[in-house]
């Protein structure tokens, strides 16, 4: 007997394959399905008793018929927040900007951070900034904070 190249191994072949079974399984708890209901949609939908002999259209066939259930899925994008920059300098710079932003009079907008980096230092933004650059800058913003917050007082 020949077998399917997915089936040789633990590695699916599609790589699409891991992500339709991580929304499978997230559809089955979020619809709140035992093991024996799961079981009947896949057989009666997909013709299968494991989703690991279905082939991708029978999975998405599964998933169809889950959103008919009343699965919703929920969308990635939006509901995490990713970081100003993987640098933890420029997340610094950003932070201590953000803080001092109430008491400037240009409100802490990005465009006059830029501004302030370029004057500083030529270069148009923080994510574009050496170490030795952004730790100038940070001195830089820190000197300033606490001379705002003196003069608050």
């Amino acid at each position: 007997m020949t077998r399917r190249p997915h089936m040789l191994g633990t590695t699916p072949s599609n790589p699409a394959r891991g992500v339709l079974y991580t929304k499978l399984a997230i559809a089955r708890k979020e619809l709140g399905l035992d093991d024996d209901s799961y079981r009947a949609v896949l057989v009666r939908v997909g013709g299968h008793y494991s989703a690991k002999d279905m082939s991708v259209g029978q999975i998405e066939a599964v998933l169809r018929e889950f959103r008919r259930l009343g699965w919703k899925p929920k969308l990635a994008t939006g509901n995490r927040r990713t970081p100003d920059s993987a640098k933890a300098y420029v997340r610094k710079i950003y932070a201590l900007w953000r803080d001092m932003g109430t008491m400037l009079a240009c409100g802490g907008s990005v465009e006059s951070l830029r501004a302030h980096i370029e004057k500083q230092t030529g270069v148009s933004a923080p994510e574009f900034l050496t170490v030795e650059q952004a730790m100038q800058v940070i001195e830089g913003l820190k000197a300033w904070r606490a001379r705002l917050l003196r003069g608050k007082s």
